[in-house]
């Protein structure tokens, strides 16, 4: 009996034993557990604090959103096809301008012989005869002929007595002249016109030598 009592006390020893060790495995795991549950809180703490942060340097930093880039992309090529747009048209218009003047030009250099003729025509009217009506209706045809050009801006070019200019003038003699100095024009034996301040006709005059 005393061999069973022993035994049994060993037993109860070894199962007190493993019951003891059980509870400290028990315990272990807990504290496992919870250290483990305080570090994923502090990751997903620290992994939410640098999302802040990337999210923070996403709007304040250099970086930009490709919507952004695409959009100043597009607004930078809408500026430069308006400013072409605006080259071409003042381009154009000046073009068209400068065609206009140069059909016109070409037009009044042919009306200018007409002129000549009504001067000369009324110019060689005896002072007897200026008072006819034939005479005084000529005479309004070209006052009116004179008027329409300058609304044109075209303009004579004054000659007699001016010194002479290559520009507006062409020479084609020398004259003695007692009135007028060297250099000076003494006749003008054609009228010279400009045209928007171009000359479309130079002045056919005698210098003085």
């Amino acid at each position: 009996m005393s061999q069973e009592k022993e035994i049994k006390k060993e037993q109860e020893a070894v199962e007190d034993a493993l019951n003891e060790n059980e509870a400290v495995n028990e315990a272990a795991t807990e504290e496992n557990a919870e250290a483990q549950a305080e570090g994923s809180e502090d990751s997903s703490k620290e992994a939410e604090e640098e999302s802040k942060e990337e999210g923070k340097k996403s709007l304040f930093g250099k970086k930009k959103n490709p919507l952004q880039d695409k959009l100043d992309d597009m607004t930078d090529k809408y500026k430069r096809q308006l400013a072409e747009f605006e080259n071409f048209r003042n381009r154009t218009e000046k073009e068209k301008a400068q065609m206009f003047d140069a059909g016109a030009g070409n037009v009044l250099t042919k009306i200018l012989p007409v002129v000549d003729n009504f001067e000369r025509g009324l110019a060689a009217v005896p002072e007897d005869k200026k008072d006819d009506s034939l005479v005084q209706g000529f005479d309004m045809i070209y006052k009116q002929l004179i008027k329409t050009l300058e609304d044109m801006d075209v303009k004579p070019i004054e000659a007699l007595g001016k010194e002479f200019d290559p520009n507006l003038h062409n020479a084609v003699m020398q004259v003695e002249s007692e009135e007028y100095e060297e250099g000076i024009v003494a006749q003008e034996l054609q009228k010279g016109y400009t045209y928007h301040d171009t000359v479309i006709r130079h002045s056919m005059v005698a210098v003085a030598k």
